[in-house]
């Protein structure tokens, strides 16, 4: 099988995974089972790619192996943790402003809304796909940084939303903004680290005149282009004018957007 067809069907197979998704937010009234089945379903079509035998490859490289682990490791860690906050929370404040925008035509907006996620993430599969399917024999050190990206990224995702939950957690932040830690550097840094581990793929894949590992560059660009100016940072900075006003704004002033950056000092 060509490269093209395996992502092609694969990519088709995530297109049917979120139609699913969209049945099981009819049927539990939670939209946020959505982002859940996404998480999974690009994960388990950036595997299935990865370790696709494709023509002229002689079995299965260990660079292949490497890659499917990486997108495992990303997608049980992303989808888990969704799950858990779907699980015990009300729904998602994203979902939630949709379906007042929406009203009676939410769940027909929201079908194709989930669709247009699945068609979305096709270039992250292709992302996936190429650094697994890197010709260069062997794995080299370019495959350990590439490792390195995707765990640096992993762990700091996780002290981020760990710092997130022990500010909600005491009573005393009731109303306030959480600005501790990784969160004094950037308004988003769980975003930041998400969209570093996307990194990950161009390490790999960059090198030895591999003329589609340039592709790979697709994968960190969207996300990129989602977190920072369509559905990451909008709504939820939107959301939190909404609820903290004033003190949002001030933290908006002093703390950089996306990338880690020491506070600005504000004069009072």
């Amino acid at each position: 099988m060509s490269f093209l067809i395996a992502w092609l069907i694969l990519s088709a197979g995530l297109c049917a995974i979120m139609a699913l998704a969209w049945w099981l937010q009819y049927r539990t009234q939670n939209s946020g089972w959505a982002d859940v089945s996404w998480s999974f379903g690009t994960g388990l079509t950036g595997f299935l790619l990865a370790l696709c035998p494709l023509n002229g490859e002689g079995g299965i490289s260990s660079r292949q192996v490497l890659v499917a682990t990486l997108v495992a490791i990303w997608s049980i860690r992303l989808g888990v943790y969704i799950h858990h906050r779907t699980k015990g929370g009300p729904e998602d404040a994203r979902y939630a402003k949709l379906r007042e925008t929406w009203g009676e035509n939410f769940q027909t907006q929201l079908f194709r809304f989930l669709q247009i996620q699945a068609i979305a993430a096709f270039p992250l599969i292709l992302t996936m796909g190429v650094a697994a399917h890197q010709p260069t024999p062997g794995l080299r050190l370019a495959d350990g940084f590439g490792a390195l990206a995707l765990a640096i990224a992993i762990l700091g995702e996780g002290i981020a939303d760990d710092q997130l939950r022990r500010f909600k957690q005491d009573n005393a932040n009731h109303g306030k903004v959480c600005d501790v830690g990784l969160w004094g550097w950037s308004r988003h840094p769980n975003y930041f680290f998400e969209w570093f581990g996307w990194l990950a793929y161009p390490v790999i894949a960059l090198s030895g005149g591999y003329a589609w590992g340039w592709a790979s560059l697709l994968g960190p660009a969207l996300i990129y282009f989602l977190l920072v100016y369509v559905s990451g940072i909008p709504p939820l900075e939107e959301h939190m004018l909404a609820s903290r006003g004033d003190l949002f704004r001030a933290y908006q002033r002093r703390t950089s957007p996306f990338f880690p950056l020491p506070p600005k000092r504000i004069a009072p």
